[in-house]
């Protein structure tokens, strides 16, 4: 009966909960390694339930939130300094608004009498010319490859430089040179400089080297319009050159200044005007290589010569079309040819001095070292 009742009495077992409830709590990270070495014979049960229990949880729990929440949150809520960000954009837009009111309201003398003091309003005047009207697509063109390349740009590695300080003082006395000896163009040249050279002293050299091809693009717009002094000799050009072509296939012609006509009574007779003297093709021609070569071409030389290219390629297509245009008038007609052929031809002259551009661009683009390996392995393999 003793024995019955000391194994019914429930007074040894209370002990044994807060023996081994509390110690497990008082001791989570230490005791748990005795723990679980020394008594685990004598208290293989109770002991490992609460050893692995309460102290797993709270070794697991607490401390891996502490460590994964508070350096995160105090990471993340920690002040950012916007102050190398903030500075170089403060000066370029205080730049560009200070350009902006001088160019707008002393920008040119040269139409003092009309009211109108704006080189940028004196330029937009100038795309009412036939030759210059599409000019103003070119300058969201350029706005559009600054914003294709906004990664490239923001990217590189930013510092002031005072070389763009300099620059942008050189530009401020070309608008003086300009507006005192009322030449607008000298003007619009200083608004790139001024621009570029305020985005040099801003950034630097990296993010002014990645907005160099959108500055001088604005710069061929603005520009432009100097071509016009070229036209006369582009006509003569234009009609020697076909001249020389049409005796080639055996059509008598000769040439008196930009007049072409046939030897033969009663033949045709062309006078390259200035509407045909290619200026306008020369002027798109242009326009379209300095893209193409810039998102086709990877070398800055090969970009430059492709571009360069388009200047004859533009001039041949137009000294193509006035022999083509004298070939057609000696077998139908001169009234014939005029009527039917006259405008035609430009646009199929074009378009194919586009197609000579583009097989220009692809040669170059093309590794010729590899090209020329190939073609030797292929004539060992023939033989």
């Amino acid at each position: 009966m003793n024995d019955i009742q000391r194994q019914t009495d429930p007074t040894p077992s209370a002990p044994a909960p807060g023996a081994s409830s509390a110690p497990a709590a008082g001791a989570s990270s230490a005791p748990a390694a005795g723990a679980s070495s020394a008594p685990a014979p004598g208290a293989s049960s109770a002991p490992a339930a609460g050893a692995s229990s309460a102290p797993a949880a709270g070794a697991s729990s607490a401390p891996a939130a502490g460590a994964s929440s508070a350096p995160a949150a105090g990471a993340s809520s920690a002040p950012v300094d916007l102050k190398p960000r903030l500075v170089p954009m403060a000066l370029f837009l205080a730049c560009s608004a200070l350009a902006l009111v001088l160019f707008s309201r002393y920008g040119t003398d040269s139409e003092a009498a009309s009211g109108r003091a704006s080189v940028l309003g004196w330029f937009a005047g100038q795309w009412s010319y036939g030759d210059f009207a599409n000019n103003w697509i070119m300058l969201p063109v350029a706005a559009a490859i600054v914003w294709m390349d906004r990664r490239r740009i923001a990217l590189c590695r930013t510092r002031s430089d005072w070389r763009g300080a300099l620059l942008v003082a050189f530009s401020l006395f070309l608008h003086v040179v300009g507006f005192r000896s009322q030449l607008p163009r000298l003007s619009l040249a200083s608004v790139v400089g001024v621009f570029w050279g305020s985005a040099l002293a801003a950034w630097g050299p990296e993010v002014a080297r990645a907005l160099l091809f959108p500055a001088c693009y604005v710069m061929l717009c603005f520009l432009g319009p100097l071509m016009v002094e070229f036209t006369m000799p582009l006509r003569l050009m234009a009609s020697a050159l076909a001249c020389t072509l049409l005796k080639g296939v055996g059509i008598g012609a000769v040439r008196d200044g930009a007049v072409v006509f046939s030897t033969a009574g009663g033949g045709f007779s062309f006078n390259v005007a200035d509407a045909c003297s290619g200026l306008r093709s020369l002027i798109t021609m242009t326009a379209l290589a300095a893209p193409y070569a810039y998102f086709t071409l990877k070398t800055p030389f090969k970009r430059v010569l492709l571009f360069v290219l388009s200047v004859p390629l533009a001039m041949v297509a137009n000294a193509l079309r006035i022999f083509t245009l004298g070939v057609v008038a000696e077998w139908i007609g001169m009234k014939l040819a005029m009527a039917l052929y006259h405008d035609l031809s430009g646009y199929i002259l074009f378009f194919l001095s586009l197609l000579l551009l583009m097989g220009a661009g692809s040669l170059l683009d093309r590794n010729w070292g590899v090209f020329l390996c190939s073609l030797k392995q292929k004539r060992r393999c023939r033989g």
